[in-house]
């Protein structure tokens, strides 16, 4: 937890985990852990886990909060963690944050609630009750209005950032860029703001961004972090090189839908040991397993290698 005081220091390529299970669908934590140490060896500059490509909506809050503990063991304090802790009830988002919370997590990424559709003073008003839950706890809205069916206004992330001191940031999970622009207009250059927006992860750190939580540094976490740091360097061209090179890459995740097509990649490579998805997901179909190989190929040169961390000769 030696981030949480100084949550701007959570910058560049944050993976978004997913979550690996048995081939009889419980949780792999022996999996899980081997995904943090691959990780961190190929250079990633944190690690989330509970975002929509950890499949947290067809988890228990007990099952959750084990995996977090699993995965701030395994991260040991060298990188800032992430986890996701948020959920469509208060009382499951709250138990989940004090799990985190006590695990050691730097930060916490809150969604906004799902289904229910609510109002912009109703997700102020939900965010305020979280943070002043945990007054010692940075908080980040999740926002990703593709599978909420809400989204959260610049002017609402404004509010709370004004309003809240725990409230730190957001991760923007739209394909709507000017929704980026203006919430970093709104708030100003401090605010923390990650894209979920594979992308546009590279189009953020012009308007200001810290960085990105892609779900393609799953299988490509050296390209993705590069890909930060030759930015910051102010090496212009290899960032948009690596950008562009890891498009078959990003294409490749949403074949079907995330993260089949990626737990089939893991897999193959000798990862993880099963590319099961929980209900209502179905692993990755035939004719979607042709188009996966066509992308691979064309993506290669851009995989991390997987060397020492196989599931069966993984490093511990």
């Amino acid at each position: 937890m030696k981030f949480r005081t100084d949550p701007a220091r959570i910058r560049g390529s944050i993976a978004p985990l997913m979550t690996p299970f048995t081939a009889d669908g419980a949780i792999d934590h022996a999996g899980l852990a081997n995904l943090v140490h691959w990780q961190l060896a190929c250079g990633s500059h944190g690690i989330s886990l509970g975002g929509s490509t950890g499949e947290p909506s067809a988890q228990t809050i007990q099952e959750r909060a084990t995996a977090i503990r699993t995965v701030a063991a395994a991260i040991g304090d060298r990188v800032p963690f992430v986890p996701g802790t948020g959920s469509a009830k208060l009382d499951e988002t709250l138990e989940l944050t004090a799990a985190a919370r006590e695990a050691g997590a730097d930060a916490v990424l809150i969604i906004t609630p799902y289904y229910a559709r609510p109002t912009q003073d109703a997700l102020y008003a939900w965010y305020r009750t979280v943070a002043q839950e945990f007054p010692d706890l940075p908080i980040l809205a999740y926002n990703v209005p593709s599978r909420t069916a809400v989204d959260i206004a610049p002017e609402t992330v404004a509010r709370l950032y004004r309003d809240v001191e725990n409230f730190v940031g957001i991760k923007e999970t739209t394909k709507d860029f000017e929704h980026f622009s203006r919430v970093l207009h709104a708030c100003g250059p401090d605010l923390v703001v990650w894209s979920g927006i594979e992308l546009l992860s590279l189009p953020l750190m012009a308007l200001g961004g810290a960085g990105f939580v892609s779900a393609v540094a799953n299988i490509a976490p050296v390209a993705v972090a590069e890909m930060f740091e030759a930015w910051e360097s102010g090496d212009l061209e290899r960032a948009r090189e690596l950008h562009y090179g890891l498009h078959p890459l990003v294409d490749l995740l949403f074949v079907e839908t995330n993260p089949a097509p990626g737990k089939w990649v893991l897999e193959q490579r000798g990862l993880i040991g099963s590319a099961f998805v929980r209900p209502p997901l179905i692993p990755l179909t035939a004719s979607g397993e042709e188009r996966v190989r066509t992308l691979l190929d064309e993506g290669s040169a851009y995989l991390s290698p997987v060397d020492g961390f196989t599931a069966k000769g993984a490093h511990r």
